[in-house]
């Protein structure tokens, strides 16, 4: 079986030796690099063309979020997790609109880093509960200051309707399905949501709905 290819991005050692240690236990990944900061990672990727990064958010030289920009713009391919810990939270709305591909908390125990791991390389992505409520949770209160919907952003009815229901959390099968359109369609509404609003995956969708207010929570 050919095993997944990982780089660890983080400035703490001890944190980098006990991922190594948990990671060494799945029988389908290998650790092909460490880096302690952004700057370190970026010269790793110009040799080394890793399947998954764990990358921290916060370090010094050059941070999480500048790093995974700078990284997608070399090699779009690279699939990402961002490695935080509960106060990160004015962080993940930047991190998710730089590309990454799911959070997992530094609590995290082996079997939730598997699954990560697992989801993120198969495509999809991944988010733990706890995160996801503190998402929601954290960009909901920024914006109860503001009642106000925003109008910088225009959906047709039709790609409102599909926007709602990607946020439900339903496949483009299922929308289709349910809106009586072809799965085509349904990609081409997805395409024009992501020109409108700027989100590069899903995640960066619904946040940017939250955000400006055009979603529920």
């Amino acid at each position: 079986m050919k095993k997944l290819k990982v780089i660890i991005v983080d400035d703490h050692k001890m944190f980098r030796e006990g991922l190594k240690f948990l990671l060494y236990e799945l029988p389908n990944v290998e650790v092909i690099a460490e880096a302690e900061d952004g700057l370190k990672f970026l010269e790793l990727i110009k040799t080394l063309t890793p399947d998954i990064v764990l990358m921290d958010i916060k370090m010094p030289n050059m941070d999480g979020i500048t790093a995974t920009k700078k990284a997608l713009e070399i090699k779009p391919e690279l699939k990402f997790i961002a490695i935080t810990m509960f106060g990160d939270e004015d962080y993940y709305y930047k991190m998710i609109h730089a590309g990454v591909n799911g959070f997992l908390l530094k609590k995290s125990g082996s079997n939730e880093l598997a699954e990560a791991i697992r989801m993120v390389s198969s495509g999809f992505e991944y988010f733990s509960v706890d995160i996801l409520k503190n998402i929601i949770v954290t960009l909901g209160n920024k914006n109860q200051t503001n009642s106000e919907k925003s109008d910088t952003i225009k959906f047709t009815p039709r790609e409102k309707e599909v926007f709602e229901l990607i946020c439900g959390g339903l496949s483009a099968k299922y929308i289709a399905e349910k809106l009586n359109i072809s799965h085509r369609t349904v990609e081409g509404h997805k395409r024009k949501l992501f020109d409108k609003t700027g989100a590069k995956n899903i995640s960066s969708l619904i946040m940017i709905g939250i955000k400006n207010k055009l979603i529920e929570i």
